[in-house]
């Protein structure tokens, strides 16, 4: 499971996780590594080195250099797979903020989701495909390459890239392929939230599988299993189960959204001079029964919105000699939101600029009401 300027549609500047280094830009979209990739190219490195020493010995230490080029070539297969998430997510309008190269691969993040279960199936499959599509000029390859460590790297990534486009196919979330089951239950049912939380329960399906893999592996086979593929199993599934999981709970919580409504929850405002004393426009609200108050600019717009919080802080004998602009807080262009906000996109507007109050307008831009957060949380509360 994205602060306020001068211009409102201005996407705030991403923020990194500690870890995480900015390597390039492919088509306008960051490119990061985190940290934890280091640790799998010393890992790679280590395991294919027997390999590497088989193909071609006497190397010495340019054995593990000669495995870390090859997890560099692994991982830019992996970015690929990446890439082709990020264009066809841009191709249908969704803006993607970067793609992030780590332990166990590679995550898109993509501002928002699709809005029909075929752009989803695109997104989702995109991937998968294009790895299989690598794996297969590998192997085209082969036959061409000349013997010894450079048909042994061309075997590797062939092997490599199949193996992660078929398992990326697996239905259950967070892989793509419980995307791709999302995808068809969402149109088979017609409810995105509920094929969610059938593609986060394949999810979790996976992630038992992955968990007994080495022990039916080594029951089928007979041949011993080593601790480190229990501990590798052990990561996988962590992995799979807690991004099913995620999405099981965001699903959940998703389907009370529709019920947020920024008209049914707007509150009628009052809208006074900036130098009116706090008590008068107290007063004024009460008669009227308006539940907030703007303030009024020279111009007779709309510039502040007096905050509830400031105006209960102020005891009764202070408020005839303090003007309504002094518990007001300024509208800033984040502040402003159409009336016809509705579910997910109300939360993520309101996501972009936190505020306990915002000015609601109507398409033509008069005033509709002012939205108080505090109202937002108790209908959400009530609709759990």
């Amino acid at each position: 499971m994205a602060s306020p300027g001068a211009d409102p549609s201005r996407q705030p500047a991403p923020t990194r996780p500690p870890g995480t280094l900015r390597i390039g830009q492919v088509g306008g979209i960051d490119v990061l590594v985190r940290s934890s990739w280091l640790i799998v190219a010393v890992l790679i490195s280590v395991l294919i080195a027997p390999a590497i020493e088989q193909v071609a010995p006497g190397l010495g230490a340019w054995t593990y250099v000669a495995g870390g080029a090859f997890a560099v070539l692994l991982y830019l297969s992996v970015l690929l797979h990446e890439i082709s998430h990020a264009l066809m997510a841009r191709r249908y309008g969704l803006p993607v903020r970067s793609i992030t190269l780590h332990f166990l691969g590679g995550v898109t993040e993509i501002d928002g989701e699709p809005d029909t279960p075929g752009r989803e199936f695109g997104v989702s499959v995109v991937g998968p495909l294009t790895s299989v599509a690598i794996g297969l000029v590998f192997l085209l390859l082969l036959p061409v390459t000349p013997s010894g460590l450079l048909e042994l790297a061309v075997e590797m990534l062939a092997t490599a890239n199949l193996i992660v486009g078929v398992l990326n196919l697996v239905p259950g979330l967070p892989l793509d392929g419980g995307r791709v089951l999302r995808a068809g239950v969402w149109k088979a049912t017609g409810d995105p939230h509920r094929a969610t939380i059938v593609a986060g329960w394949g999810g979790r399906v996976a992630a038992v599988a992955a968990l007994g893999y080495p022990l039916g592996r080594e029951l089928v086979t007979g041949q011993p299993t080593l601790i480190s593929d229990y501990v590798l199993a052990l990561v996988i599934a962590a992995f799979l189960w807690s991004g099913a999981t995620a999405a099981i709970v965001s699903a959940k919580v998703r389907r009370r959204l529709p019920v947020l409504a920024a008209r049914q929850l707007a509150r009628r405002a009052l809208q006074v001079p900036g130098d009116q004393p706090l008590s008068e426009a107290v007063r004024r609200a009460q008669e009227e029964r308006a539940g907030s108050i703007l303030v009024l600019g020279q111009d007779g717009r709309p510039t502040a919105v007096v905050s509830e919080a400031a105006v209960l802080a102020t005891p009764d004998e202070r408020r005839p000699w303090i003007p309504v602009s002094s518990v007001a807080r300024t509208l800033q262009p984040g502040l402003f939101l159409a009336a016809d906000l509705v579910g997910e996109p109300l939360i993520r507007a309101m996501q972009r600029t936190p505020a306990s109050e915002y000015l609601l307008l109507e398409p033509d831009g008069t005033v509709y009401g002012v939205l108080v957060t505090e109202d937002v949380d108790r209908a959400f509360a009530r609709a759990a």
